[in-house]
């Protein structure tokens, strides 16, 4: 796990509704239970004040960070898609994209996991498509550079052209084994957590958890029903987190609030 990537779980699963900051301090603390040593964390911190992520401020418990009005959205986003507190609902148009694509190969890479991350599915380097409208990627673009059309279609073909269309913009297939691994690889790191482990341990157990399933923001791009295919494995994934999510979430969160307090030394607490 980069500290990076934790960082943004942190602030978006626990921070961010308690104000989007926190002294540098917990935040090492808090990182810490994961294996993330103190020089990666502050090295992840720097290269997210400087990526307009974080903003250093002065807090009574010492030097701190707090979230920017960009990060928010981003978290915001993240957080309705990880927990899908919306519904989603599908009018038969489709959000289309031709641009044209950096011509550094780093440059392309980073635009294309952004317009992934977004929802969007790509068809070839120029046309991208998405089957809801995203408030982020006019401004993606804009920062990018990258000059483009922006266009609503409808399928003439219905939703059998339309479900044509998304095969070949997303491998169906491999996410859903992608969906199927994530239960195999976490059934036994959650099921080793019990009410008579400490709220450190349900903690990291937690936070790896919605780590994992974090990672299909970057896969999935949540199509609504009518283009998945039947038996569709994500649905048993989502409610397999969510149990799990829940579940943890009461020792996680006693866990997170000790971190934030005053730097006195965490006690392991058992028998929750």
């Amino acid at each position: 796990m980069q500290a990076r990537s934790a960082l943004f779980d942190l602030y978006g699963d626990h921070l961010r509704n308690r104000g989007g900051r926190a002294p540098v301090a917990s935040l090492v603390k808090l990182l810490s239970p994961l294996g993330i040593a103190p020089p990666a964390v502050r090295t992840a911190v720097s290269r997210m004040v400087r990526q307009g992520w974080l903003n250093p401020l002065r807090l009574a418990t010492g030097p701190g960070y707090s979230i920017t009005s960009k990060a928010a959205r981003r978290l915001d986003e993240s957080a309705a898609r990880i927990y899908r507190t919306g519904r989603i609902n599908w009018d038969g148009r489709f959000d289309l994209l031709v641009l044209e694509p950096p011509t550094g190969r780093r440059d392309r890479q980073r635009l294309a996991a952004n317009l992934v991350f977004l929802g969007y599915g790509t068809l070839d380097e120029q046309f991208w498509v998405a089957t809801r409208t995203s408030t982020e990627v006019d401004l993606l673009l804009d920062e990018a550079g990258v000059r483009y059309e922006r266009f609503t279609a409808v399928h003439a073909a219905g939703t059998p052209g339309a479900m044509g269309l998304v095969s070949r913009a997303w491998d169906l297939a491999e996410i859903g084994r992608a969906y199927d691994r994530f239960i195999t690889e976490q059934r036994p790191l959650l099921a080793a957590v019990t009410v008579r482990s400490s709220d450190e341990e349900a903690y990291a157990a937690r936070f790896r958890l919605v780590h994992a399933w974090r990672t299909f923001l970057f896969r999935d791009p949540q199509l609504p029903p009518a283009l998945l295919p039947e038996s569709w494995p994500g649905s048993k994934a989502a409610g397999f987190f969510d149990r799990h999510a829940t579940r943890l979430r009461p020792a996680a969160d006693r866990y997170v609030e000790q971190c934030l307090d005053s730097g006195v030394r965490l006690p392991r607490q058992k028998g929750r």
